[in-house]
């Protein structure tokens, strides 16, 4: 489902990323790793469009982003790390915008609010302002509308960053549910402990170079070491 041909992005003679080769198939949960300024998140943004490669390929669903930019974005969903919501909307409003965006019929578009704000425990915050709502429950409100349409490929960076213990618990369970439905996930994300029980494969870029692919034990083979420990994993293969 994603398909990266020697991708690189260059800021001058800074080389956020470099010839970076990757492939994650259809319903792979795949967890992005590095420091900071490795090129996680300049990845991340190629691959959905925002930024245009310095050289190399995209391509996702077998589109060429290049070639179909639009046909991209609408099989993708991407959760930044500080996603920009309209603080004057409420939450139904907010839902209801990004289904007249993608074109979702308002049937389609109620029946997927009610279920989706149960889900996310929106439901008495539905009538409330944006600007109003707790951090973890903007967070709830861009999971709801980004799931809304349906991707097929889902882009997520850095998707814990202060949020309580309960809400990360219930994005790691949706998130692993989705993969198990078909959805090919795409995450960075700094907790090592969280990446150990939702990744199926992990990869980790150090200097906008791709060092390494592969299971917590194949990597951990790699560095020769016992007991499969991702945070000696990470450190060995990072520093």
């Amino acid at each position: 489902m994603i398909e990266l041909e020697r991708l690189s992005k260059d800021y001058g003679s800074v080389h956020a990323v470099r010839e970076l080769d990757l492939a994650v198939p259809r319903g792979e949960l795949f967890c992005f790793l590095g420091p900071n300024g490795a090129g996680k998140t300049t990845t991340i943004k190629m691959m959905c469009g925002l930024l245009h490669p310095t050289a190399g390929r995209v391509r996702i669903g077998g589109v060429d982003i290049g070639e179909d930019p639009i046909a991209v974005r609408r099989m993708t969903g991407y959760i930044p790390d500080f996603p920009f919501l309209y603080d004057r909307l409420t939450p139904a409003e907010f839902f209801e915008f990004t289904g007249d965006l993608y074109g979702v019929p308002r049937a389609e578009v109620a029946r997927e609010m009610e279920e989706s704000f149960e889900r996310f425990g929106l439901v008495e915050h539905r009538h409330v302002l944006i600007k109003d709502l707790s951090h973890g429950l903007r967070q709830r409100v861009i999971y709801a509308v980004t799931l809304l349409h349906k991707p097929r490929i889902l882009f997520v960076d850095e998707p814990f960053i202060g949020l309580d213990p309960f809400s990360i618990r219930m994005i790691k369970d949706l998130l692993k549910a989705k993969a198990r439905e078909g959805m090919t996930i795409f995450l960075t994300t700094h907790i090592l402990a969280l990446v150990e029980d939702m990744a199926d494969r992990i990869g980790i870029i150090v200097n906008g170079r791709l060092v390494a692919t592969g299971t917590v034990q194949q990597l951990a083979a790699k560095c020769s070491i016992e007991g499969g420990r991702l945070e000696d994993v990470f450190f060995s293969l990072a520093t």
